[in-house]
């Protein structure tokens, strides 16, 4: 059943004070090497890699592979990956406007259709907190609540009447109660379960960027970020020369992963 959101327009929190790190703060923990084209990680250290053929395999926080997904020449290329929930995987495929669902050992469960709800362009999609769907309906500029059938459970009214201008999402991610959706240009907007706007958080222009836990990471130029949500400070390091030219990173709580072209180098980080 569709309903609407209310909003509520609470504050806006800028980032303050940095807190450096030595390139000390990183120490190698392992190297993965192979064909490797894109990769992320879930909240349990399991890493999830997409190879030049579009395959995807699972490995674990030990470094051994547990599961491999191999069904990937209906839909073409794999657009993102969310792995917030180990158990329940969703891949999503941009330029067919379609949501596939894997169990923690890469089987799929389901496929959903958007252009079925008349999403046709979605610029983002995430996993909710109770397994449904998160989707940035690009062209009505709202974003949208499905479940695992693509049944449009909630949507908010249009951004660009709510805040004078359009919001372009890359990533969603529902943490700790909250829903966060990164517009490189504009910031963070972050709403609560409701569809009530609590505030804009004023980072922009961060790549890598990922929620979570407490934290909010990015990376810029020779430098990875982390902000705290709930003291509104955040640390900064500068990364060595092994790690700085490395073409994407990811995060978990103490972790880093620094992907360079078939090698993934793992970091702990010394807090």
């Amino acid at each position: 059943m569709k309903k609407g959101f209310s909003f509520i327009l609470c504050c806006i929190v800028s980032v303050q004070f940095v807190f450096s790190q030595s390139d000390s703060s990183f120490q190698l923990l392992r190297v993965l090497k192979g064909d490797i084209v894109d990769f992320t990680v879930d909240n349990l250290d399991n890493i999830y890699i997409l190879n030049s053929r579009n395959q995807i395999k699972k490995i674990d926080a030990d470094g051994d592979s547990v599961a491999v997904y191999n069904d990937v020449k209906k839909f073409g290329t794999v657009s993102l990956i969310d792995v917030s929930n180990p158990l329940k995987l969703l891949l999503y495929y941009k330029d067919f406007a379609t949501v596939v669902m894997l169990d923690r050992f890469l089987n799929i469960v389901n496929t959903i259709d958007l252009r079925k709800q008349n999403i046709y362009q979605a610029a983002a999609i995430a996993q909710s907190y109770d397994n449904k769907i998160w989707v940035f309906d690009e062209l009505e500029n709202k974003l949208k609540k499905i479940d695992e059938h693509g049944e449009l459970l909630l949507e908010t009214p249009d951004f660009r009447l709510l805040l004078d201008h359009a919001i372009r999402p890359i990533k969603i991610y529902d943490e700790n109660k909250y829903v966060y959706l990164y517009d490189s240009l504009n910031g963070v907007n972050v709403f609560d379960y409701y569809g009530a706007l609590k505030n804009n958080i004023l980072i922009t222009h961060w790549q890598n960027f990922k929620v979570a836990g407490k934290y909010i990471f990015g990376s810029q130029s020779d430098t990875l970020y982390r902000y705290n949500v709930t003291d509104f400070m955040y640390d900064e390091w500068k990364m060595p020369a092994a790690i700085a030219d490395c073409r994407s990173f990811n995060f978990t709580t103490a972790r880093v992963y620094a992907l360079k072209e078939n090698e993934l180098k793992i970091y702990s980080i010394n807090q």
